[in-house]
């Protein structure tokens, strides 16, 4: 497995570190449209002595999961992008397809160790708050029933799926976070292990994957271990992360302070031969850090880093 990790922001500072940490892989976000976009971040990782490992966030795919698409140019900028990766040689493109919304949290003050600071999420509120916002900005509130998403999913595969197999990209899945029936009028499909089943049945390929973000199946409810060798085959991308409580109403956590048994999470991964990025997802706010982005600040993820690498080499086969 490839340790790897987001960086917010990606300056030079906060490459240093990563570097220093052991860190050999760097997600990044949308650089944008054009293939010089991603050679220059590819450049600045690479000078950095550590190599890109997967593009997610921002990507132009809001109008697709909407079924909105009608000239296509999101799914031509998706087939751009693809191309793009695999001449840069990018291995994964994770997104997700949760109509209207992207990851939600109501907290970003939840108290943890020592009082660091969590992102937490409390459905009553999300709904409250995402209410507030439709009305303020304009936020389309027509109902999408999962039906219409799978067909909007099967037909956006299909189109992509081939440039993938062409460039050699892995498309990854994200769950739906919180994994919900329905937000906000919203269907959501891929919040259980059900659903990724049929995902990866829809356009049957390699490059037809799944991230494993270790939180969001911990919000299913669902056997961590045993769901890693149910789907190991076709997950090409982990998020290391835990929760304490349920899809409806949970916190974040420290890395080794949740429920979750995160070696036997990385024993299952290694029975598998899973040998990708595995990057710590939302770390905890620390003493400090009174500015930057909830979840994604620096010094969590340095406490992060070290206990994967630990974990690693404690589970590295004899």
């Amino acid at each position: 497995m490839k340790l790897a990790t987001v960086l917010t922001p990606l300056s030079e500072e906060n490459l240093v570190l990563a570097a220093q940490c052991g860190v050999q892989g760097v997600t990044v976000r949308y650089p944008g449209p054009a293939l010089e976009d991603v050679l220059a971040v590819k450049q600045t990782i690479e000078d950095h002595g550590m190599e890109v490992v997967a593009i997610e966030g921002f990507l132009p795919i809001e109008k697709i999961k909407t079924g909105t698409d009608e000239d296509g140019i999101e799914v031509r900028a998706i087939k751009d992008l693809i191309r793009h990766m695999g001449t840069a040689g990018i291995p994964v493109l994770c997104y997700n397809f949760m109509a209207g919304t992207d990851w939600v949290r109501t907290r970003i003050d939840a108290e943890a160790r020592g009082g660091a600071r969590v992102t937490a999420f409390d459905l009553v509120d999300a709904e409250r708050a995402v209410s507030l916002n439709s009305a303020d900005q304009g936020i389309s509130t027509t109902s999408v029933s999962s039906d219409e998403l799978w067909t909007w999913l099967e037909r956006f595969l299909r189109e992509v799926i081939p440039v993938a197999e062409e460039c050699q990209v892995m498309l990854a899945m994200h769950p739906d976070d919180p994994p919900l029936t329905e937000f906000h009028g919203k269907s959501r499909i891929l919040n259980s292990v059900a659903g990724f089943e049929r995902l990866v049945s829809l356009v049957p390929s390699p490059c037809n994957a799944i991230c494993f973000c270790l939180g969001t199946f911990v919000e299913m409810g669902v056997d961590i271990p045993a769901t890693i060798r149910r789907l190991g085959s076709h997950i090409r991308y982990v998020h290391f992360r835990d929760v304490e409580g349920t899809a409806d109403s949970f916190v974040e956590t420290f890395h080794d302070n949740g429920p979750t048994n995160m070696a036997a999470v990385v024993r299952a991964l290694r029975e598998m031969n899973y040998t990708g990025p595995i990057r710590p997802d939302h770390v905890p706010q620390l003493y400090g850090e009174d500015t930057g982005e909830p979840g994604y600040t620096m010094l969590g993820r340095l406490f992060a880093f070290g206990y994967i690498r630990g974990l690693l080499q404690a589970t590295e086969p004899d």
